[in-house]
């Protein structure tokens, strides 16, 4: 298998999906190019950030081989009723599909109606796995619900995302004066903590050979192993089909985590346009690691 220079997080929306949500009369929805969701304050997006050609070049330039891309949980399309989801899902997955080399992408799937042939066609097209938001993966329910999906994914050996998902707003959020960085800060960090901890509980002993892949590095919930041996009598061990990306951490985290879980279970992902992409500060080897040799494993271990 050709070694391939991996970021296996970041965002580009394609036009019929921009198209979709200006159409739309409730958030989700873009006016013009103001993003409004439920829960979140407004955010002006930048045209630039979604010109694929141009994110195309910045790929190069970050000496990358391959991008996948993902729908962005947090817009909460998976959770929408029938028509409304069907009709965002299919302008994603359309858009998607189209992207041109080096973007590849995660599928997405409605959540009111789980429907596991369509995420067998989407997986047929091309689509390197499935991304979920970690707002769904947080019980036993959660799990109970996504099952046909997860025996999916495990039957055909592709990989899970986990990725934060829609936000209820933080303190102040019906008056206005929640800070823009507070959904990324806060609430996304906590639900991923909550998610590494419901895989643990709910997902692995139900799908004993998925493997999945935390955004975020799991919102630093990894480093949290020593206090679960204090309270919960056990240590946490290692599992070798869970990874964790790196976005929006630098140096200082990386390292802690690696000091935790080894540099196995790693990979690079920036969540473009939204950060920069992170260095390990590492070295040389840590850097080939994360980019190109756990990617393989991630998306395709039968080849590694």
């Amino acid at each position: 298998m050709a070694e391939l220079a991996t970021d296996v997080h970041q965002h580009v929306w394609p036009a019929g999906l921009l198209e979709a949500l200006r159409r739309r009369s409730r958030p989700p929805r873009m006016k013009g190019w103001t993003l409004e969701l439920a829960g979140e304050p407004a955010y002006d997006a930048d045209a630039g950030d979604h010109d694929v050609d141009a994110r195309a070049r910045l790929a190069g330039e970050d000496g990358l081989d391959r991008v996948l891309v993902s729908l962005s949980s947090p817009l909460g399309i998976e959770s929408l009723p029938g028509e409304e989801a069907a009709e965002l899902l299919d302008a994603w997955h359309d858009g998607a599909r189209e992207l041109p080399a080096p973007f590849a992408a995660w599928a997405a799937a409605p959540l009111l109606e789980i429907d596991v042939a369509a995420l067998e066609r989407r997986l047929d097209e091309g689509f390197v796995g499935l991304q979920l938001p970690a707002t769904t993966l947080a019980d036993a329910a959660g799990y109970a619900r996504v099952a046909p999906l997860l025996d999916a994914l495990e039957r055909r050996r592709r990989p899970l995302f986990v990725h934060p998902g829609p936000t209820a707003g933080g303190p102040g959020s019906d008056s206005g004066t929640v800070p823009p960085w507070w959904p990324a800060v806060v609430d996304y960090v906590a639900q991923m903590h909550v998610a590494w901890y419901a895989f643990r509980v709910h997902g692995r002993p139900r799908h004993p050979q998925l493997r999945v892949c935390f955004a975020m590095l799991a919102g630093l919930a990894p480093l949290h192993g020593e206090r679960f041996a204090a309270r919960a009598g056990d240590r946490s061990v290692v599992d070798p089909l869970v990874f964790l990306e790196t976005s929006s951490y630098g140096p200082r985290a990386i390292d802690a985590v690696v000091r935790v879980n080894g540099i196995d279970p790693l990979v690079h992902g920036s969540d473009r346009p939204y950060s920069p992409p992170p260095l390990s500060g590492l070295g040389e080897a840590a850097e080939l690691a994360l980019r190109v040799t756990n990617p393989a494993r991630l998306l395709h271990p039968e080849e590694v």
